[in-house]
């Protein structure tokens, strides 16, 4: 019998690249291996067969978009007598792009000659911006994939007329002077981690769109800290760890529901806010390939140990590189902690389509007047950073007062 492999449930997006085709025709496959790779702007995703077999057909190309439901390939199964492995159809052979000869100039930048090319969304794009036909680029990342810096090395070579939108960046903003920086010294090209290079874009387009303004305020953790190594030495025993972070999770929620429009989404129209009445808090794990912000779902619902464990879980799949595409959506509210390294304060950027994210550098002891002398106490910096298209400064003062107030006084962040 044969079995047609599909694109599983990927979340939100339904027209994701096919970036690489990991099998072949006459491949004999096992359930859970990796067919074929996806980009999304937010990450590279591995889709796993859904069944065992012999690889009969394959419906999709590298640069095809695909979403939820498609037909990827078709598998002849292990109940079936072994057939001998037919051609590949003629459709997908006329859909494989054939060699161009060779040009004296860049043809004009079409979609018809982008989707013969390897390259993610946001590559292509770039080039359609600075007018480069990506079929005259030669691609230097894994399997010949275009990367931006082989479009920029492109622009080098090429002569861009003046007029072009070539000679400036995205929305007007003139581009940063290509420098030979090997004229003052050695120098050495060193390929950014492919995590950077996927959310470098995202980071850029939030930067350019959203009005940022960041509130920085101090909350008092001195009592929260003693309960919080309790609360650590018994769950070493257990086998994972309470850190701080699960108590600002914690007190986040409850700031969210008193403060909505932190939880709450810009409608495409620009005049009304989309209320969300659910709390997902992502949370920013470093990783020995760069950033990703992976969620704790329904975090309204646990309690500080689950949190605990939650983020525990999630930040060891992250650091393994095991995160899948639906665990790093969904967020409503962000946090970015760096107390573990330090810094007294710094400027998240906002992860749209969220409209603000929390910054936690390290916690410190320091003199407070209690009215009546210095006494010492350890006070945990805040940084908040927020769209000011949705939030305005005095409401954004208004959260980090009361997120204090929870962190501040332990029986309240229970209640």
């Amino acid at each position: 019998m044969t079995i047609e492999v599909k694109v599983p449930d990927i979340g939100d997006f339904d027209a994701v690249p096919v970036v690489t085709v990991l099998v072949s025709v006459g491949d004999t496959i096992a359930e859970e291996d990796p067919i074929v790779e996806l980009e999304s702007d937010k990450a590279t995703m591995e889709v796993p067969s859904s069944a065992a077999g012999v690889v009969k057909e394959i419906r999709v190309s590298e640069g095809d978009k695909v979403g939820e439901g498609a037909v990827i390939l078709v598998l002849e199964g292990a109940a079936s007598a072994p057939a001998e492995a037919p051609k590949v159809a003629a459709p997908v052979a006329a859909h494989v792009a054939s060699t161009p000869a060779p040009v004296s100039a860049p043809a004009p930048v079409t979609d018809a000659g982008f989707s013969k090319v390897h390259a993610s969304p946001s590559v292509r794009a770039f080039a359609r911006r600075v007018e480069v036909d990506l079929n005259t680029v030669n691609g230097t990342g894994r399997k010949g994939r275009i990367l931006r810096e082989d479009i920029e090395k492109a622009l080098k070579t090429q002569a861009v007329p003046a007029t072009a939108s070539g000679v400036q960046g995205g929305m007007g903003i003139p581009p940063i002077p290509a420098v030979d920086f090997s004229k003052f010294g050695p120098v050495e090209d060193v390929d950014m981690p492919r995590i950077k290079k996927l959310s470098g874009p995202a980071l850029h387009r939030s930067w350019l769109n959203i009005p940022h303004v960041t509130h920085n305020d101090e909350a008092d953790i001195t009592d929260l800290d003693k309960y919080r190594k309790e609360m650590d030495t018994m769950a070493k025993e257990e086998g994972y760890r309470v850190t701080l972070l699960s108590f600002v999770v914690k007190a986040s929620v409850s700031a969210l529901k008193t403060h909505w429009e932190f939880n709450s989404s810009l409608h495409p129209d620009g005049d009304k806010l989309i209320k969300k009445g659910y709390y997902n808090i992502g949370f920013a794990a470093d990783t020995p390939n760069g950033l990703v912000v992976p969620v704790i779902k329904d975090a309204d619902r646990k309690g500080i140990v689950e949190i605990s464990k939650d983020l525990m879980e999630l930040s060891a799949k992250a650091r393994a590189g095991e995160l899948k595409s639906a665990d790093m959506q969904g967020a409503t509210f962000t946090i970015s902690s760096l107390g573990g390294i330090g810094g007294t304060s710094f400027t998240p950027i906002v992860n749209a389509p969220e409209v603000a994210i929390l910054g936690l550098t390290r916690s410190k002891m320091q003199p407070v007047w209690n009215g009546e002398e210095f006494v010492p106490r350890l006070m945990q910096p805040l940084s908040l950073s927020y769209d000011h298209r949705a939030i305005d400064g005095a409401l954004a003062a208004r959260f980090c007062v009361t997120l204090k107030t929870l962190l501040g006084d332990m029986r309240k962040l229970m209640w």
